[in-house]
């Protein structure tokens, strides 16, 4: 070829037929050779010249051949084929890897395998294993028209009379679609030039006048044959139909049967844009055209005045097409720019006068006056080069394609239908890329339930999006929404890729457009609400993307320099993409043309993450739509008379925690229907914890600034207080009471945590003092209530990291220390039951170590089936993301799902609560039976019986139970007393426990005193604790009784009582 010859082995079988199928590429500069569908080898092919092959030439198959002197073809010997040779076609363009393994019946448009095409000295032989069935079939000849009678009106179309005609003698499997007739003639040229005949008949349809009935046409028919049937018995059985006369009222028509030509053809036919054709054989010219122009009058829609009148005057002959118009407006001159593709076969300057020409004459219509000039230029794009696509609906192998040409394959799902793509030019670069592929025809090989199959990579990322993305199109285009499974699998494919990789603008704005189709659907997007959070890490400094009803927009800002940022959108549609504008300072005052305003003071830049290496990026997120934010609560108007009336926004600062701003963060909406005089308005934020993990609208620390019947101005801020961990109503309360209670929190906790370690270096410090039950048992109490204590104080702190992962450990830790010390209370109230009411010879074996099982095992297996079931149950009391006002708050890590909180913390220590309160009343009896009994009892003092209820009191914790009534107009006060006594509850343990303890202050001033304050170490006491060393192990009254020297009158009483009874037993 072109000079060059190339080698290849390839062993054949003997008695097999072989597909050989070569394709070659002038602009690649490649031959490809296929075998039964499969590509074998590839050859460069570079030639010195723009050769082409010489006209009237002549082709042989099976043997070389050469011209002699007097212009006849002969044959060579000695080389010619040994084998044979079928269906030899020869066609104008490259065919794709796709196309080939389809093994096409088509013939081809160059040379086909029609036997009337070819001379051959001997008659062909019939193969039946060469049996090829196809379906699409393109039919040519020559009709004669006779009037059988009178003619009478010869005005009828002759296209409807041979579609009649060919419906009525084909078989009902047999659709007729496209039919070309030319002008009728008196003389009838057997000829098959589909071209001219096309070019005659420019309509599709020609008349007969009275004086032409007569006389003959040429016509081209395409039809579909369904099921598909064997080529060679398709043909016979048309052409048979065909040979017969058909009678159509008076007129009589007959097929000339050497004009019969009926080929298999490549693809079914379908209508293409005017635009863009399907296949071409070359390149056509295009051009790019720049106008400036001035317009008169005042026209409606200008750019439409000047779009029709560009195309009106540009393609009047049919011969070229504008394409990608775009005009702008700039101080009363319009600008276009646009391209031109030129089909006819003009030289570039006769086009270019033309286009001048059309383009800068004066048009004048009606009141409408333009005057244009022009500046033309040839543009030669180069071809979309050879691409392979991996898609929903298969691998495909699209071939390269001329510009402005629509690429036409095979769906791999169904075979019938037909997959295009278009090679597009962009107006902006003047050069041509692949559009995105039509599929409609094409039924896709994979469903949203297969994307758990994929692993989502830093490679593939941008690819998966694309995935779902049409997934997602194809499924809503068949069904108003998305199942619940459906939408879960794309919310957390959605979920891998943000966590696996940047975020290109492409690809962030493929997610949101995602996520605005979705939206849009009657789907439930409830799980969609976490998709377009902080975790978008996108590569670019500044973002800007916005789909219908979503908007987000991420800047970098330099913490130095800021002023403020104020983001805002100032128009909204529901099936439009929003405006958006950033204005890079503080603007306190709303802006009466925008539907939604977030402004960020200048004193954020306090927050912002210090470091050379830290960016500093603030997001917005704007949502046009309610969907996403369902509240049962509002949404059921059984229940609630509070309905959203605004659209939503929010914004965020990466690595930074903000709270107690002195400037506030300014948050402008306006209403979507105008207040009435004596409508209440209230800003809330959404809380992603409520419902049940849900969400749900939080009024929590918003102040409500009213501007106007249309607008509202928003202000947040929260704290925190220790009443949360018991609140069982769970309602606001006003943001001056939850200062309050934070810092009496705080100071309460503080001074708690204090005593109780000075509480257990006294009594880890002393052996004396933990060789009983009840010491040992104070030991581990101090020890829970000295983790609540400060993990509660470490909370805030450690939340404001805005660590997932660390805001549950957080929040799972307080659980166990809270559950663990009401734990210990009960086994305080155990104990005190076994000494006081079980008296009677009760020994319990390795009892301390049971009691430890039993006081930390308990809470961990809690704490550990909540974060089994549900991990997400633990988070922050207020959402990451405030999707109203900026999140400026002080966040406290808790459990957040009321199911568990009102299981494993109201209903466990409501159960403690009720154990010890019947303890403590036996107690109560008790002292008060000792007291009848034994007249030396009724010595004690008021003063003494008081403080031993009060320290009973704090070691059972029946102070907590005040969170129990914390409910009406009485709820505050009683959320003061609950804060109070609780946060102090370890200063009280130190207070009764140690410092009130006789034996707790020996041990002091034996160890820690000097001088005259110094206590003997081989005091009465300290004999009388070794004596008791040798019944401890008689039974569990003895040692209580025998080791205790408490100095509450309680502990006296249980002493001597026990003594007593265990001596009347003995």
């Amino acid at each position: 070829m072109f000079g060059e010859q190339w080698h290849l082995e390839k062993g054949l079988n003997l008695t097999e037929w072989y597909s050989v199928c070569l394709t070659w590429s002038s602009r690649a500069g490649r031959l490809k050779l296929y075998i039964n569908g499969s590509s074998q080898h590839e050859f460069p092919v570079n030639p010195t010249k723009n050769q082409k092959l010489a006209p009237n030439g002549t082709l042989t198959l099976g043997v070389s051949h050469y011209v002699d002197a007097n212009g006849e073809v002969q044959q060579m010997d000695g080389n010619n084929l040994i084998g044979e040779i079928g269906l030899f076609r020869v066609w104008s363009k490259e065919w794709s890897s796709e196309k080939l393994s389809m093994q096409s019946c088509a013939d081809g448009d160059v040379v086909n395998w029609d036997q009337r095409q070819w001379k051959y000295a001997c008659a062909p032989k019939t193969d039946n294993s060469l049996h090829c069935a196809w379906s699409y079939y393109n039919i040519k000849m020559w009709i004669f028209i006779v009037h059988s009678t009178k003619p009478g009106n010869c005005s009828l179309s002759l296209e409807t009379v041979t579609r009649n005609w060919l419906r009525s003698i084909f078989h009902p499997n047999i659709s007729v679609h496209d039919i070309f007739v030319s002008s009728p003639s008196h003389i009838c040229h057997v000829v098959n030039n589909s071209a001219a005949l096309r070019a005659q008949q420019p309509q599709g349809s020609t008349t007969l006048s009275n004086y032409t009935c007569d006389k003959c046409f040429s016509c081209e028919v395409h039809v579909n044959v369904n099921p598909a049937a064997n080529v060679k018995a398709v043909q016979t059985d048309i052409t048979a139909l065909l040979s017969l006369t058909f009678s159509f009222d008076f007129l009589n028509l007959t097929a000339e049967p050497d004009s019969i030509n009926i080929s298999p053809v490549e693809l079914p036919f379908v209508a293409t844009d005017p635009s863009t054709t399907v296949s071409t054989d070359k390149p056509d010219t295009f051009f790019r055209v720049n106008l400036t122009l001035r317009m008169s009058g005042t026209p409606s829609n200008p750019k439409d005045v000047i779009e029709k009148w560009v195309k009106k005057a540009l393609e009047i002959n049919g011969t070229m097409v504008v394409l990608n118009l775009i005009t702008t407006e700039n101080v009363g001159r319009y600008y276009c720019a646009f391209h031109v593709q030129e089909y006819s076969i003009n030289s570039v300057a006769e086009v270019k006068t033309y286009i001048n020409d059309a383009l800068t004459s004066k048009c004048v219509n009606g009141s409408i006056t333009i005057k244009a000039t022009a500046k033309i230029e040839q543009i030669e794009p180069e071809n979309c080069l050879e691409e392979i696509t991996s898609t929903i609906y298969g691998i495909y192998i699209w071939p390269e394609t001329f510009p402005q040409v629509k690429q036409e394959m095979g769906c791999d799902k169904p075979h019938s239908g037909r997959a295009f793509r278009l090679c597009k030019l962009d107006i902006e670069t003047d050069r041509a890329s692949w559009a995105k592929p039509d599929m409609t025809d094409c039924t896709p090989r994979v469903t949203i339930s297969d994307l758990g199959n994929i692993t989502v990579t830093t490679d593939n990322a941008a690819k998966v999006v694309d995935i779902i993305q049409d997934l997602v199109d194809v499924q809503l285009g068949n069904s108003a929404e998305l199942s619940s499974s459906e939408l879960d699998s794309v919310v957390e494919k959605l979920g891998e890729v943000i966590d696996v990789s940047f975020i290109n603008t492409d690809v962030g704005g493929n997610i949101v457009n995602i996520i605005s189709n979705i939206l849009l659907s009657e789907t439930n997007v409830t799980p969609v609400a976490n998709v377009m959070g902080d975790t978008m890490d996108f590569q670019s400094e500044s973002v800007s993307l916005t789909a219908p009803s979503l908007a987000l927009s991420i800047i970098n800002v330099d913490p130095n320099g800021f002023a403020g940022l104020t983001f805002g959108v100032s128009s909204i549609s529901s099936l439009l993409n929003p405006k958006t504008f950033v204005n890079q300072s503080f603007v306190n005052d709303p802006l009466p043309e925008t539907v939604a305003t977030i402004s960020l003071p200048s004193a954020l830049h306090t927050f912002f993450p210090s470091g050379d290496g830290e960016t500093t990026r603030v997001q917005f997120q704007f949502y046009g739509t309610h969907d996403l934010f369902q509240d049962p609560c509002t949404n059921n108007s059984t229940q609630s008379n509070w309905t959203l009336n605004s659209y939503i926004i929010s914004a965020s600062i990466n690595n930074s925690h903000i709270r107690n701003l002195t400037d506030r963060v300014v948050v402008t909406l306006r209403h979507q229907t105008p207040t009435q005089p004596g409508d209440k308005v209230q800003c809330r934020f959404w809380d992603f914890q409520k419902n049940g993990g849900q969400g749900g609208w939080n009024s929590r620390g918003c102040k409500t600034r009213s501007i106007s019947s249309n607008q509202t101005s928003c202000l947040c801020d929260h704290l925190t207080h220790f009443a949360v961990l018991l609140d069982v109503s769970r309602a606001p309360i006003s943001e001056a009471d939850s200062q309050i209670l934070t810092v009496i929190s705080y100071i309460g906790c503080g001074i708690s945590s204090i005593f109780l370690g000075i509480t257990l270096l006294t009594y880890l410090a002393f052996d004396k003092l933990r060789r009983d039950y009840p010491s040992r048992i104070l030991i581990n109490l101090s020890v829970a209530l000295l983790g609540l204590s400060m993990i509660f104080l470490l909370d805030s702190w450690l939340s404001s990291f805005s660590n997932y992962h660390l805001c549950i450990a957080t929040a799972a830790t307080l659980h166990y220390f809270l559950l663990a010390s009401f734990t210990w209370m009960g086994l305080e109230a155990v104990h005190m039951y076994f000494a006081l009411v079980k008296v009677f010879n009760i020994y319990v074996s390795f009892y301390t170590l049971k009691f430890c099982a039993v006081g930390w095992g308990i809470p961990l297996v809690i704490v550990s089936l909540v974060l089994a079931i549900n991990k997400d149950a633990y988070g922050t009391s207020l959402p990451e993301e405030d999707v109203m006002v900026l999140q400026s708050t002080a966040q406290f890590c808790w459990l957040q799902n009321d199911v568990f909180f009102y299981v494993t913390v109201v209903t466990f220590i409501l159960l403690i609560l009720l154990c010890n309160a019947s303890v403590f009343i036996m107690v109560l009896i008790q002292i008060r039976q000792m007291k009848v009994n034994k007249p030396s009892a009724k010595s004690s003092s008021p003063l003494n019986d008081l403080r031993a209820v009060a320290s009973l009191t704090v070691l059972l914790g029946l102070t907590w139970s005040i969170g129990f009534f914390s409910f009406g107009s009485g709820r505050v006060v009683l959320l003061y007393l609950f804060s109070i006594f609780n946060s102090l509850q370890g200063f009280f343990v130190f207070l009764f426990h140690c410092l009130m303890k006789e034996n707790v202050r020996k041990q002091w001033r034996v160890h820690l005193c000097c001088g005259r304050f110094k206590l003997s170490d081989y005091s009465d006491w300290s004999r009388s604790v070794t004596l008791g060393d040798r019944f401890k192990k008689q039974n569990l009254v003895n040692s209580d009784s025998l080791a205790s020297d408490d100095t509450s009158s309680i502990r006296k009483v249980s002493n001597s009582t026990a003594s007593n009874q265990h001596h009347q037993g003995a």
